[in-house]
């Protein structure tokens, strides 16, 4: 029977990793479908943004309560998943508790105990975001964008965490009754599991058995469940944020990147006398960006890594006024098409196309006209996303690809063009309001 349970877990185990390796390397395909944009400076400053913003959750600490029970949930639920290695260990090997002999009696208690711990203050803190979500209705939590399966996904996510903590410490607390039973004197005895026992207190061996034999099943089953659910869920930011923080712009925020042709010609048209100096540039194949593919590899990765936690839209200036404009839809609308983009490579090829276009189809030119650039968003968002990036690339396509501007835009755009100003002076009279 032993033996049947060993190959049950390796095939089920290899099945798990195999989708998973298949689904990160989807996404990773997709990511690098983007444009080419290098981050190979300040290596030591990258590795302190992946510690500090990625590992640490330093921007969250703007709201110290919520920040902790965060901090809580990822790190108690990472930490506790170390028991995976034993309950791999255990599966492969067809043993019980692996570490107990290494460690000894009283190290394994330990261990065991902290585990335990954290994984009812990892219980705490899921339910006091579910009732965050669900029972207070936090406003960023009710935007329009989460409708549907995002909020779907959110709840769907905290209760496995809470199920999946249970099974822990009743898997626990069905063992240590085994070892009252049975008197074994080389065992552990948690903390939290002890004080659990009497829920199987009345049972009979044989059932406690039962008892603990499914909880490990299902535990493992969920961790894979969970593995394979992440590539489809906005937590995939788990992952996501450490290559994201160490790939971040290190520009600093509010500085706009400048197209080297367009720069170039303004120069030139500011002071004729430089063309002799400057270097020719070639001229690009396209100005801004209408579809997903067209933006920086390092805009999709953002994409991916957003955990739709709405602080960028709360922060938002244009959102709060009512305007139609949500940087967190922006992230989601990014990643909802590159990933439809992926999927029609895989059923088609990579030559087919959809007619779909992520400016139009996906973010409309109101949203796109609602940005005052405040960078209020990029300010907020705690993993070092840039929603503005993506807003300013197809903007750029809208006014350079389509002359698609507002009258007021087209005549200061005008005016720059004939007068280098935004207003309606000839180039002598620019000056005269500094005279007095």
């Amino acid at each position: 029977m032993k033996i049947v349970e060993q190959l049950l877990f390796l095939v089920l185990s290899g099945a798990a990793i195999y989708l998973f390796a298949r689904n990160i390397g989807k996404i990773r395909r997709n990511i690098l479908l983007g444009q080419a944009e290098e981050f190979n400076d300040q290596p030591k400053l990258r590795w302190n943004n992946m510690l500090y913003f990625a590992l640490g959750q330093k921007k969250m600490f703007s709201n110290p309560l919520v920040a902790v029970l965060h901090l809580i949930v990822y790190a108690g639920f990472i930490i506790i998943n170390i028991e995976i290695l034993e309950i791999i260990g255990d599966g492969i090997l067809g043993t019980h508790r692996l570490l107990l002999p290494l460690l000894g009696s009283s190290l394994y208690t330990i261990f065991i105990s902290a585990f335990e711990l954290l994984a009812v203050l990892v219980l705490l803190g899921c339910l006091v975001f579910l009732l965050r979500r669900n029972v207070v209705r936090v406003n960023r939590f009710t935007k329009p964008e989460l409708k549907g399966f995002p909020f779907k996904d959110a709840n769907a996510i905290l209760i496995t965490e809470i199920v999946l903590m249970s099974l822990f410490l009743l898997m626990n607390a069905a063992d240590l009754q085994l070892q009252s039973l049975e008197n074994t004197t080389n065992g552990f005895n948690g903390i939290v599991s002890q004080l659990l026992t009497p829920l199987v207190s009345g049972c009979s061996i044989s059932t406690i058995e039962c008892i603990e034999k499914a909880a490990w099943w299902l535990h493992i089953l969920g961790i894979f469940a969970f593995l394979n659910y992440l590539p489809y869920s906005k937590h995939l930011h788990i992952l996501l944020a450490f290559p994201n923080a160490y790939y971040a712009r290190l520009t600093p925020i509010g500085k706009m990147s400048n197209m080297p042709m367009i720069e170039r010609e303004v120069k030139l048209m500011m002071q004729p006398e430089l063309a002799a100096d400057l270097p020719a540039s070639d001229a690009p194949m396209k100005f801004g960006a209408k579809d997903a593919t067209d933006l920086s590899w390092k805009s999709i990765l953002d994409a991916y890594s957003c955990s739709e936690c709405g602080r960028c839209t709360a922060a938002c200036p244009a959102n709060q006024t009512s305007k139609k404009l949500s940087p967190r839809k922006i992230m989601m609308d990014t990643r909802d098409r590159i990933t439809e983009i992926g999927k029609n490579i895989d059923q088609h090829g990579p030559t087919y196309t959809d007619n779909k276009k992520l400016l139009g189809d996906y973010i409309s030119v109101e949203e796109l006209r609602a940005c005052t650039t405040c960078n209020a968003c990029v300010q907020e968002c705690p993993l070092l996303i840039s929603p503005l990036n993506i807003i300013l690339e197809l903007r750029r396509s809208l006014v350079m690809e389509d002359s698609n501007v507002p009258n007021e835009w087209a005549m200061m755009f005008g005016n720059m063009e004939n007068n280098q100003a935004p207003w309606k002076f000839s180039n002598e009279d620019r000056g005269n309001w500094a005279k007095s």
